[in-house]
């Protein structure tokens, strides 16, 4: 495997921790603690379809450090979006990981679970050579956990039709354009229609449902660290009903767990001018800056975009007999608000529209003592 090992040495390591208490070691959706300045990471290659989907879903697992859409398997150099096909490349992702939290066998079996492994001509709607699925090994030892995998999920007859995802020999990789990396995160409201219409969500939840996230695999479970050095947030496990009916006032309920909508100009957060950072009601998980707050006129408090790329989730809402796109936390599941195309066109475009019942704001003062104190380098 690649590894890669960074060792902070002499004044070197001054350096590093400056930056580290300032904020500069966010990578991706984790958020690595100053005890993995040294850590070792691994990659790994996958392909399941469109690049942007790969992605997005397999940003998600905790232990990834970073995800990177681009092609692989052809015989050209340097491919680009416009000619990897004729090149006989297809579209891949390769992750970034720590080893100690997620395991390769964790991220295959990930992979196959959020992808169609019985479609040998594509995945979804998108049709060719160039969206097949395929698990790419470097060792014996990966091609062999591979292998074993997908047999075992075969084995299961989870699918109607047998399992036909390639395990390949790792070629090189080219990343893609810039445009194509966190796509979904940087176009919310076209990736979701996207998605949606390619069937995607639908068929892994027909054939996996609750189970989607559970893994089964031998090796190094998700996120193996002891508690003490987990994000408050990280180890957030979502109470019963009942308990969240005393936890949150009657608004609070409403919104976050019934995706309700509070009235404007009602929840206070939209004329907040102070510098500080809003999280979960309910995890307490950090959800938006101030940095990127603005005042939208709605009523509600308005953000260019979340704190990291991974903070918030997207699903399409049909509710009101029209399509949008719903903002939802990542650890508490909570219904946060919307996300619409009307923002600063200087600032991206976007609006995320919240619900000030589903945050909590921490003032700058507040965020070490809080146990934010990473964020701090955005003011």
């Amino acid at each position: 495997m690649i590894k890669s090992v960074s060792i902070a040495l002499g004044i070197f390591s001054l350096g590093v921790l400056a930056l580290w208490q300032y904020g500069f070691f966010t990578k991706g959706a984790v958020t690595e603690s100053l005890s993995d300045l040294a850590v070792a990471t691994e990659t790994a290659l996958f392909a399941g379809g469109c690049f942007w989907s790969v992605e997005y879903d397999l940003e998600k697992v905790a232990g990834v450090i970073k995800a990177e859409t681009g092609y692989a398997g052809g015989t050209t150099e340097n491919p680009t979006y416009e000619n990897y096909v004729e090149g006989g490349h297809r579209e891949v992702v390769e992750v970034t990981y720590d080893p100690k939290r997620v395991s390769y066998d964790n991220l295959a079996e990930y992979l196959i679970k959020h992808t169609d492994p019985t479609d040998a001509g594509g995945s979804f709607y998108d049709r060719g050579a160039e969206y097949a699925s395929a698990i790419y090994y470097e060792t014996d030892e990966e091609k062999k956990i591979a292998e074993e995998i997908l047999a075992e999920i075969d084995g299961k007859k989870i699918y109607p039709k047998p399992i036909v995802m390639l395990v390949i020999a790792r070629p090189k990789f080219w990343p893609a354009e810039d445009h194509h990396q966190d796509y979904a995160q940087k176009n919310p409201i076209s990736y979701v229609a996207y998605r949606n219409a390619s069937g995607r969500s639908v068929f892994i939840e027909k054939y996996w449902g609750e189970n989607k996230d559970v893994f089964f695999t031998q090796g190094v479970t998700m996120d193996t660290r002891p508690e003490t050095e987990k994000a408050q947030w990280e180890s957030y496990k979502k109470p019963q009903d009942a308990d969240l009916r005393k936890m949150l006032t009657p608004l609070q309920y409403e919104v976050t767990q019934e995706n309700g909508t509070e009235r404007p100009f009602s929840g206070g957060y939209d004329a907040n001018k102070a510098e500080g950072i809003y999280v979960d009601v309910l995890s307490g998980e950090p959800l938006y800056s101030s940095e990127d707050k603005f005042d939208s006129g709605t009523g509600w408090p308005s953000f260019v975009r979340p704190i990291t790329p991974q903070a918030v989730s997207f699903v399409e809402d049909t509710l009101l007999f029209s399509s949008r796109t719903e903002v939802r936390s990542r650890y508490a599941d909570s219904h946060l608000g919307h996300v619409f195309d009307d923002g600063p066109s200087d600032r991206g475009g976007k609006r995320y529209c919240m619900n000030a019942a589903a945050l909590r704001f921490v003032p700058k003062e507040s965020m070490e003592k809080e146990g934010y104190g990473e964020y701090l380098g955005a003011f």
